[in-house]
């Protein structure tokens, strides 16, 4: 009677021991598919970002800073504007002397009748006028100028992007002022500038306009 109580209390350990064997079993392939759709799912992810951010942006500081007709167009700008503040310095400078003759002239009572101060003074009043209308002429045309050359730099810019992106196909160039933060790695500025000066070549009729000024 002992014995077949012990063998049955063995016999209930054994099938114990088997149950928990197989339960371990089945919790590998029950968790297998669980892993796998996991990563499947992570793959799904990144690939979904890496659509969402496909985009890059430039810099456009850095680009005008780069691009040599950039540094030309400010160049020619600077000189342009130089060039006019001489020729106001020069208006100014014959118009004092000018006033100076005439302030002179009539505190040594040099003008025998009021007629002639006032002709004079007529006269410097059209020369006032006439150096103020040449100069704003003048500032007209370097502004046109340089609007003629500062709409060449945006169409050169727009156009080697337009081509640039037709071969990367991204599916929008941002501009970096736009945006408060963007990861570095989205950052083609220097491909940019390297791609622009390859193949910048040198303007003609825009730049007679300052030469001449």
């Amino acid at each position: 009677m002992n014995r077949l109580a012990h063998s049955a209390k063995t016999f209930a350990m054994v099938m114990l021991a088997l149950g928990a064997v197989a339960c371990s079993g089945t919790d590998k392939p029950a968790n297998a598919p669980a892993d796998s759709l996991a990563i499947e799912s992570n793959a799904k992810s990144a690939e979904a970002f890496e659509v969402k951010t496909n985009i890059r942006y430039v810099d456009m500081d850095s680009i005008v800073a780069g691009y040599t007709l950039a540094q030309e167009i400010q160049s020619q700008a600077t000189v342009a504007m130089q060039d006019l503040q001489a020729k106001q310095r020069q208006k100014e400078s014959e118009l004092a002397t000018l006033g100076n003759t005439i302030q002179q002239r009539a505190q040594n009572n040099g003008y025998l009748t009021r007629e002639n101060y006032e002709a004079d003074m007529r006269s410097f009043e059209a020369k006032q006028n006439q150096a103020q209308n040449y100069l704003m002429q003048e500032n007209q045309k370097v502004q046109q100028a340089l609007a003629v050359r500062d709409q060449e730099l945006q169409d050169s810019i727009h156009n080697f992007l337009v081509d640039y992106n037709a071969t990367h196909r991204y599916d929008a160039i941002l501009l970096r002022a736009a945006g408060i933060y963007f990861n570095p790695a989205l950052d083609i500025t220097k491909e940019v500038v390297e791609g622009l000066n390859k193949r910048y070549s040198q303007p003609s009729a825009a730049d007679a306009l300052l030469k001449k000024k």
